[in-house]
Formats: structure tokens, sequence, C-alpha cells
């Protein structure tokens, strides 16, 4: 786990704007760290674009238009956590000696995918 990630959850960051921002900053530096061959390159082209479109998608559900559009939007948030999960479990197969930190980095997306379930689940009894 990388400083940002640690002192995000040391100051339990509740902002999830910040949250995702930090979380694509993280997909992006372990990214970098990758190796370059056919494999890892597919894998992480889609790792990348589902961990950063996280945060992404919640900047647009924090400007829904209408309560429909938010849960859209908050169910595209879930929908782009669970598959970051996902090209996490595949780049830590391709990647054996990466384990540890794939695992911490699954933590969090599996945690975004709590909150945003609790979101989508809230807003569905306040119709």
């Amino acid at each position: 786990m990388t400083s940002k990630t640690q002192n995000a959850n040391v100051k339990k960051v509740y902002d999830l704007e910040e949250r995702t921002a930090l979380f694509g900053e993280e997909i992006i530096d372990f990214a970098k760290t990758l190796p370059h061959d056919r494999i890892s390159n597919e894998l992480v082209k889609q790792f990348i674009r589902s961990g950063t479109s996280i945060g992404a998608n919640y900047m647009e559900a924090d400007g829904a238009e209408s309560k429909k559009d938010f849960r859209h939007k908050i169910a595209l948030c879930k929908k782009e956590a669970k598959e970051t999960k996902h090209w996490l479990r595949m780049i830590s197969k391709a990647n054996p000696d990466r384990k540890i930190e794939c695992k911490n980095l699954w933590q969090e997306a599996q945690e975004l995918t709590l909150i945003f379930s609790t979101i989508i689940n809230t807003s569905r009894k306040t119709k």
C-alpha cells in the first residue's frame, strides 16, 4: 500500500470524490510499475479504464439532474469497482510477485463496491 492510500485510510476519508480520486491515482501509480509485455499490457489497459472511471462516474453522479440519473451513475460506479476487482485478480495471476499490492487495491475496490451498493439501496428507499 502506498502512502496515499495509507494517508487516506488514516484520515478516514469519507469524501467519496476524494476517495475515488485517490484510488484512481493509486491505479495509475501501480500500473506504471507493471511489466510491459503482451499479457500485462492488455490487462493494464482494462484495469486503468475501469479503476479510474469510478471517480469520473462519481463526479457525474454528484452532478446528476434527477434521482434516476443519480442512481444510474452510482450503479456505474459499482459496476466499474467490481470490474476493477476482476482485473486485479488477473493482474495478480500474471504477476504473482505483486499479489500483496493487488490484494490491497482489491480491498479498496471491494469497499467502494459496498459503499456504492449501500447508496443504491438507500436511494431506492427514498424514492
